[in-house]
This record gives structure tokens, C-alpha cells and sequence, in this order.
């Protein structure tokens, strides 16, 4: 979702490589949304009322993972109660999307590559191949340009996992998105708990434009959905965001002057309600994330007619 060029230009290459069979590796960092497009690419192709696999490879232990990719035979080791099929084989004329590929180990980036070259694989255990038809998608939040350059990532895979790029921009790279998210957000959380629609001030919206998102469009979810639990008007107002959207940390460098300069009561005013804000109303803690006194914060708040 966005009118980005950025993000524009990737549901392009979306709608683009859906109907292809070819393999298509999506990078980006966490929380940008690669499992959407992921499956955007499966939903939107002929394979699309096929099987869809998903897996995390880096959520799985190491001595389980192949297993888990292609299936074993009864007594294969420990365990081994039964026949399994593997992700592979089930998602057979389907589709496969293998999530945190950068964190495979080398002998099982082998081991992919064989289903990449050969389209088959071997169930742990048993010595007959099994061919397969399965169009893989790829994703990643580690650079496996890097990885392969420090020999932690095959290149031969890495080549031919990445047939189709599609990297992701970040949050911070899409700003002009913001806005568009945030209205989503507010109005799937408000339809979750059964609530009338609400808006949000412009103050407030611009503090969401303006914050780092570290964490992407997933961090900016979460906290629309906590903003529209804890909301009690119909309006979102500054004060309902979040402390870490409030006030951001500063780092021990000198505040900057803009060119234009600044007007210092105002300044001064709008840091004594953030304090306000996050002390929750204590004027003691208050004070002291200004740095000041208890008496002189009274001054300065009866001064500016600032109530607590």
C-alpha cells in the first residue's frame, strides 16, 4: 500500500513477475513487509489456487530443517516414527516461500541448490529422488552480496536464488506513505474492536511522519493498534502517543540551530509538556528530565500558563 515511486515501483515489478515461474528473491529490512509481497506474487499468479508453503529457515533448529524441507522416511533417525512429506513436496505445483534464507548453513544452501538446479529432492533416509514442481520465493534481511564476499553465502545459490530482485525500501525511504498506512491502521483496529472510526490531529500525524521507525511498517502497526485501544475520544491527539514517538532520545551533541532560527518560549514551553507527558504528570520527575528544579518548573509553568 503507498503511492511512493519506491513502492510503486516494486508492485510493478510484482505484477510484472507474478505470472512467471521464475525464482524471485525479495531483500529488505525487518518489518517492511516482505511476506505480503510474497504473497501478492503467489495470489497473483496461475499457481495461485495451488499450495503456498511458507517457512522461516532461521526459526527452525539446524538438525531439523531438512526434515522439514524434504520430508524423511520411517526409521530415518530418532524419532523417526513415520513418513513425512517435507515443505517441498507438499507445496508441489504450488509455490514456496523460504523466509530468512541468508540464514541457512552451507550444507544446507547445497542442498537447496540441488532443487533449484534439478527440481527434486531426496527425502532424509531414502536414496530415490523425488521430482518436484515448486516456484520458489526468497526473502531476507541480511546483505547476501556481503555474505557471499566473506564466504557464509554460496554465490552459485545466491545467483540463482536472485533471478528476480525485489528489494524493499525502508519506512523512513517512503515517509509520503505514512499517512496512508496510519489511516489502515486506525480504521482495521477500529473495525477489530467494534468501535465508531476515529481521526487523528495533524500535530499528532506529523510526529508519526517524522519518527525513525526502526522497526517499519510493522512498528508503526503496533503502535496505531495500541493508540487505538488506550484512545478514549474519537480523535487521536499527541498526548495519545506513545513516550518513545514523544520524545526522542537525544544523543550528547548540541542542538542545531535552524537558519530561520527558533522561538526560545516556545521551545521551552513544548519541552516542559513532553516532560509533563512522560513523567505522567509528576512534577518531581518532571523537573528532573529537564534538569531543573521542582520550584523553578512551577515558575515556568505558571509563567506559560501550562496546566498539569
Amino acid at each position: 500500500m503507498g503511492e511512493s515511486e519506491k513502492i510503486k515501483n516494486v508492485l510493478d515489478i510484482v505484477n510484472r513477475v507474478a505470472k512467471s515461474k521464475a525464482t524471485v528473491l525479495i531483500t529488505g529490512e525487518s518489518g517492511t513487509g516482505k511476506e505480503l509481497i510474497a504473497n501478492a506474487i503467489h495470489y497473483n499468479s496461475d499457481r495461485k489456487n495451488k499450495p503456498y508453503v511458507k517457512i522461516n529457515c532461521g526459526a527452525i533448529p539446524e538438525n531439523l530443517l531438512e526434515s522439514e524441507l524434504f520430508g524423511h522416511e520411517k526409521g530415518a533417525f530418532t524419532g523417526a516414527v513415520s513418513k513425512r512429506y517435507g515443505k517441498f513436496e507438499r507445496a508441489n505445483h504450488g509455490t514456496i516461500f523460504l523466509d530468512e534464507v541468508g540464514e541457512l548453513s552451507l550444507p544446507m544452501q547445497v542442498k537447496l541448490l540441488r532443487v533449484l538446479q534439478e527440481q527434486e529432492i531426496e527425502r532424509v533416509g531414502e536414496s530415490e529422488v523425488v521430482k518436484i514442481d515448486v516456484r520458489i520465493v526468497a526473502a531476507t534481511n541480511r546483505d547476501l552480496k556481503k555474505m557471499v564476499e566473506e564466504g557464509s553465502f554460496r554465490e552459485d545459490l545466491y545467483y540463482r536464488l536472485n533471478v528476480i530482485p525485489i528489494e524493499l525500501p525502508s519506512l523512513k525511504e517512503r515517509k509520503e506513505d505514512i499517512p496512508l498506512l496510519v489511516s489502515y491502521f486506525i480504521e482495521k483496529y477500529c473495525n477489530q474492536m467494534g468501535r465508531n472510526p476515529i481521526k487523528i490531529d495533524k500535530e499528532a500525524l506529523n510526529m508519526l511522519i517524522n519518527y525513525e521507525w526502526k522497526g517499519n511498517i510493522r512498528e508503526l502497526e503496533n503502535v496505531i493498534e495500541r493508540i487505538v485501544i488506550l484512545c478514549q475520544s474519537d480523535t487521536i491527539f499527541k498526548k495519545d502517543l506513545p513516550k518513545e514517538i514523544l520524545f526522542v532520545d537525544m544523543d550528547d551533541s548540541e542542538f542545531v540551530l535552524p537558519e530561520k532560527g527558533i522561538n526560545l518560549e516556545e521551545v521551552e514551553k513544548s519541552f516542559i509538556k513532553q516532560a509533563l507527558v512522560l513523567s505522567e504528570g509528576n512534577q518531581t520527575k518532571a523537573a528532573k528530565l529537564l534538569g531543573i528544579t521542582r520550584h523553578t518548573l512551577l515558575y515556568r509553568m505558571d509563567k506559560y500558563d501550562i496546566k498539569n
